[in-house]
């Protein structure tokens, strides 16, 4: 019986530039090395002499109103608050800067004024990650440099472990927090009754269980108390136990009762980029080569099926060949400075590339940005993960480029961010405008990163190579590996036959960093470069990974890229397997709805017009012809972080407010006590639509006390509402899904379309059905012939009567230019069965490297 080889063929465009090469940066002299290391002094000092003179002893500075932010006395900002503790954050957090910045003498002060000042016997809950990495972390990181250096610097003789002893104090006023059955930590602690009035609490991320291990086993050995290495190392056991057993990934979200997943999106940033950071950091500090076998399984796994180069997407974990979402977000950055410790440098050099460019374009790091490197969350907090990665690059390298992006930071920052009270994060990388914030770790770490990358060895009182840098730069030393016995618990851990990893230790080994930084500035596109001519995707690695799995690239005259998959040419069977996974969930995302996206869109009905908005992850859910009618009105203040004084007013009504400032979850409490029987929120950054911006779900504070619904416009949206409220007041707006509300009978003539959509603009999912129907018949085959079966009917002539070619068009995809057009199905007189469809960028192309959850902030 004659079978017909398996083909599968995807034809799609990956617009990419192609542009003059630019000089490589010219070697940095020396002496503006060091113009550049003074500047980033004295950004340093006008931060903290700020906060000293107008903020100490809050937790915080607030830039723009130049006067301390203080927990229970400035109004509140919802979760975000949970990192204060009226304990002095900034000055802790920032102790071990000035050591750094050889500033002994306000080191000396710094430290008297803690142990003065600095108590935790306060009735407040706060974030156990957040207390742990900035206040014990930096106490420890004070303690450990003051006792090294008191025998040097004469005004440190008096130092007998005073940052020790607080430091313990506080250790012990965490532990309750590892009182639950699974050993995983709770998110929040009271610093004085420990769990009281905490009894719901029941998620932690992953990040926030996993980032204890440094810090508690520092204290451990420094104390000779085993309890907190005891704790944090059952906390690291149990999210080992509960990775995904097949893919070896990590879900972002926990139950910490149960150990259940709750949400298993998989990536290297937000919710879990620190605990695979503190896997292989605690090889590096403790010497248990368990972590490093565990960083090595989870290290294999990420670049598997997270990274794609240049970007990296977080998946399913498990399903990982799918991916969750189309957009990352900042906290990744640290992940190439995490690299270059492992010693993988090429990647690291890749990633940062990439980083690179989304700062070319926007000026900052957005806070989430999509694959095509547009914003996709514009706030900016001044993070300092892109410099600590341009650091640790720069020393694996000696490649003085890195300096040159380190300069471009500082400039960025000096222009931008500075103000007259010191430097405030940036509300909108699009605007540019401020926010009143100034975050601990712009002085713990930022300024540092920064000092250290224009400093050079001999010009820093650390040595560097004798210590750890923490998730927040705080320094323990190398010297605690033998400091008392190593309190883990034994764990078998099966090891791969094949693993490049297994026994790498930090590495700075150079490299020609160019040579990898170049064919992707092509591929990605220069900030402000003059227009560029198509070009095909020439990445060799991602080519050489996409052949072991026998999918051949062939690029197209028009410069689109054609994706031909065939089970003869993959690499073994198991390749072959995984390439027909990714053409099938290549294909599949294209019919993902949003509802299995995780995100239903909303509607606001206003008039003959329908609004789409976007849904919120706390709250009462409008789900089927569920819907709430009611009279909008404005909250004052417009942001409604604070409780309205219109509150009267906005009884029964739904109430309207503005993005910013605080949570969503934070305003919608507000506009709930108000009264309020549904909250709409506006965005606070001109120019969005829902026609041209993702639409995303609002996140909750993990506090569930929120019954009233609540819903998301775009500004252009947002300003139509405003518009028609203006023009009658006593209007009456129904909102729900917005499927249903286009069921209206008022949607007979097309008056529920999105408002300003464009012409081009997506169509729904559903009408891929007959796409994903003769999709799913190619992909049968495929399986079929895999697994070796019998062909159901012998391959035909193409032009035979019985093999008719079947054709799908769509009209309306992403723009005129790029549409589906065709899909044919046919076995040739040659003997292959091949499926073609044509699309360009923005249809199959963007649509296979997105999808999931739009997390809301």
């Amino acid at each position: 019986m004659a079978y017909c080889p398996v083909l599968l063929v995807f034809i799609l465009a990956f617009v990419c530039v192609s542009t003059e090469d630019e000089p490589l940066p010219s070697q940095m002299t020396r002496t503006e090395r060091i113009q550049l290391r003074e500047e980033a002094r004295s950004m340093f000092y006008h931060a903290y002499d700020a906060y000293m003179d107008n903020a100490y002893p809050a937790d915080e500075l607030m830039p723009l109103s130049c006067k301390g932010r203080w927990r229970g006395v400035t109004p509140s900002r919802g979760d975000m608050d949970d990192v204060l503790g009226n304990f002095s954050l900034t000055l802790v957090d920032s102790l071990d800067t000035l050591v750094v910045m050889g500033d002994f003498s306000e080191f000396n002060r710094a430290v008297r004024l803690v142990l003065r000042d600095v108590s935790f016997d306060h009735d407040i809950i706060v974030s156990v990650f957040e207390t742990n990495i900035r206040m014990l972390g930096g106490l420890l990181s004070a303690h450990v440099l003051a006792t090294a250096l008191r025998n040097e610097v004469p005004i440190l003789r008096w130092y007998d472990g005073q940052l020790l002893a607080l430091a313990e104090d506080l250790g012990r006023r965490l532990l309750p927090a590892f009182n639950t059955s699974t050993g995983i930590p709770h998110g929040r602690v009271n610093l004085r009754h420990g769990l009281r009035g905490l009894s719901e609490s029941r998620e932690t991320c992953t990040a926030c269980a996993g980032t204890m291990i440094l810090e508690m086993a520092a204290l451990s050995r420094l104390t000779g108390d085993p309890i907190f290495e005891q704790k944090a190392h059952r906390a690291m056991d149990r999210l080992w136990m509960i990775r995904h057993r097949t893919s070896d990934l990590m879900g972002t979200v926990i139950n910490i009762h149960s150990g259940d997943w709750v949400r298993k999106d998989s990536g290297v940033g937000a919710g879990i980029d620190s605990y695979y950071e503190y896997c292989l950091k605690a090889y590096i500090l403790l010497g248990d080569e368990k972590y490093l076998a565990r960083f090595t399984r989870h290290y294999n796994a990420v670049m598997k099926y997270i990274s794609r180069p240049p970007v990296m997407l977080a998946v399913h974990m498990h399903r990982p060949h799918l991916q969750s979402r189309n957009f990352m977000d900042a906290l990744l950055a640290f992940w190439p400075g995490l690299q270059v410790l492992l010693g993988d440098v090429r990647p690291a050099v890749e990633t940062h590339e990439m980083l690179y460019q989304v700062m070319q374009r926007h000026t900052f790091i957005p806070e989430a940005f999509t694959s095509d490197l547009q914003v996709h969350w514009g706030q900016h907090p001044l993070r300092p993960e892109f410099l600590e990665s341009t650091y640790f690059l720069h020393r694996a390298t000696g490649d003085d480029h890195y300096l040159h992006v380190g300069k471009s930071v500082l400039r960025a920052l000096q222009q931008h961010t500075r103000v007259p009270c010191g430097y405030a994060a940036v509300n909108d990388v699009r605007t540019r405008a401020h926010e009143d914030r100034m975050d601990s770790f712009v002085l713990a770490e930022t300024f540092k990163y920064l000092y250290m990358l224009f400093g050079e060895e001999r010009d820093l009182p650390v040595h560097l190579e004798d210590y750890v840098l923490t998730t927040e730069a705080h320094f323990l030393p190398l010297s605690l590996a033998t400091d008392g016995l190593n309190s883990s618990l034994a764990l078998n851990i099966d090891q791969p036959h094949e693993d490049k990893y297994t026994k790498t230790c930090p590495s700075t080994w150079s490299l020609e960093a160019s040579s990898v930084r170049r064919p992707l500035r092509t591929l990605l596109g220069g900030a402000g470069r003059p227009p560029a001519r198509p070009r095909p995707l020439t990445d060799p690695r991602q080519l050489l990974a996409l052949a072991d799995m026998g999918i051949s690239v062939l690029t197209l005259p028009d410069g689109r890229v054609q994706l031909l998959y065939t089970v003869a040419t993959a690499k073994s069977s198991k390749e072959a397997s995984e390439g027909l996974t990714f053409m099938r969930e290549m294909s599949k995302w294209n019919t993902l709805s949003d509802t299995e996206n995780g995100v239903v869109a909303a509607g606001v009905a206003v008039g003959e017009r329908v609004l789409a908005a976007g849904p919120a992850h706390f709250g009462r859910q409008l789900t089927g012809g569920e819907r709430v009618h009611g009279v909008p009105a404005l909250a004052h203040p417009p942001d409604a972080c604070s409780p309205p004084d219109n509150a009267a007013a906005l009884a029964g009504k739904m109430a309207v407010a503005h993005r910013g400032q605080c949570t969503f979850a934070q305003k919608a409490r507000n506009l709930q006590a108000a009264g309020a029987r549904l909250a709409i929120l506006l965005d606070n950054v001109d120019g969005t639509s829902y026609g041209s911006t993702a639409l995303f779900a609002m996140s909750g504070d993990g506090i569930d006390d929120i019954q009233i619904p609540t819903v998301f416009l775009f500004s252009l949206e947002g300003n139509y509402l405003l518009a028609q409220m203006e023009s009658d007041p006593e209007m009456v707006v129904s909102v729900g899904e917005l499927e249903s509300l286009k069921r209206l009978e008022s949607c007979a003539e097309g008056a529920c379309e999105a408002l300003l959509q464009p012409p081009g603009a997506p169509a729904h999912a559903h009408t891929f059905d007959h796409l994903k129907s003769v999709l799913s018949q190619l992909v049968a085959q495929f399986e079929l012939s895999l697994a070796g079966e019998e062909a159901a009917e012998p391959c035909t002539d193409s032009d035979s009567p019985d093999s008719p070619d079947l054709h799908v068009t769509k009209d309306k995809f992403v723009n005129d230019e790029s549409r589906v057009e065709t899909l044919h199905n046919n076995c040739s007189g040659e003997g292959s069965c091949a499926g073609t469809a044509e699309g360009s960028q923005g249809d199959a192309g963007t649509q296979a490297q997105g999808g999931g959850e739009g997390d809301g902030f």
